[in-house]
């Protein structure tokens, strides 16, 4: 191996710079994207117009970001590698309900409100009420699990991204489980709804020729003491974008049927906890 840089002994001549490197962990996540990097730019020889290319989305991708729009945690979720992470990180026994993205849209501080209150404060939308049961992964009752949700209105937006149209914190709030377990709220039935795509994860889907679509869903984060937190969906059985979701984040266990009865929507969604480590 020479002293110097090559084509051929990039990666090695790269890796060796690390060698007082005194953390194990962060050498070895570097030394991999460094091989991975550089294996990447041998296969399809970059130009270097299309580097700089890249390096401009790697621009715009930042500076879109602010504390309302996180575009990189969008980026992450339309090229999969956020469900590819929280699979890994979240192997779920049998009994417990099944991770799915967090998506850039939670916002932490909801209200927190009563069994049967309604999340929905503009009132667009079919009503909807959600009802299901929080049990550990032998189906007993949880008690005091509590239950962060948020979805879309009926026109397909969340709150922040309408600020000025929507109520805050409308469609998010907080409950927390009775002995029994058991939860319910009122809501609207979620509907499909595109991934923002005025920034450069958007032109990014347009090139690939993706759509930008979701399908219809309702977001859930559910922890209770003792018990390994759960980050979920329910998805809407029939929705026209369950096999093509824009951030690859629907299971077969999450897609639920939603029963209409007169003018409201019902769904039962039933909750597993793993146990702690």
């Amino acid at each position: 191996m020479t002293r110097y840089f090559s084509e051929d002994t990039s990666e090695q001549a790269v890796i060796a710079r690390l060698e007082n490197c005194d953390d194990p962990r962060f050498r070895t996540v570097m030394e991999g994207a460094i091989k991975h990097l550089h294996a990447f730019v041998k296969e399809v020889e970059p130009t270097l117009d299309e580097w700089m290319a890249a390096i401009e989305f790697l621009t715009k991708t930042g500076q879109i970001c602010d504390d309302k729009r996180q575009e990189w945690i969008l980026a992450s979720d339309t090229l999969g590698v956020s469900m590819l992470v929280d699979a890994i990180n979240h192997r779920k026994p049998h009994g417990a309900t099944e991770n799915t993205v967090l998506g850039p849209f939670h916002v932490a501080g909801a209200p927190e409100l009563q069994m049967g209150d309604d999340i929905c404060r503009d009132g667009i939308g079919e009503p909807c009420v959600v009802r299901g049961v929080v049990a550990d992964e032998d189906g007993n009752p949880i008690s005091g699990a509590e239950l962060d949700v948020w979805q879309t209105n009926g026109e397909g937006f969340y709150d922040v991204q309408q600020p000025t149209e929507q109520p805050q914190m409308n469609l998010r709030g907080k409950f927390r489980t009775g002995s029994d377990g058991a939860f319910w709220f009122k809501t609207v039935k979620p509907v499909p709804y595109p991934v923002p795509t005025d920034g450069p994860v958007g032109q990014l889907l347009e090139a690939m020729g993706r759509h930008p679509y979701r399908p219809a869903h309702i977001h859930f984060i559910v922890s209770a003491t003792g018990f390994e937190q759960v980050t979920t969906h329910v998805f809407v059985d029939g929705d026209p974008y369950l096999e093509s979701d824009a951030v690859f984040g629907v299971k077969d266990s999450l897609v639920l049927p939603f029963e209409q009865d007169g003018d409201a929507w019902s769904v039962t969604f039933n909750i597993g906890l793993a146990k702690a480590a």
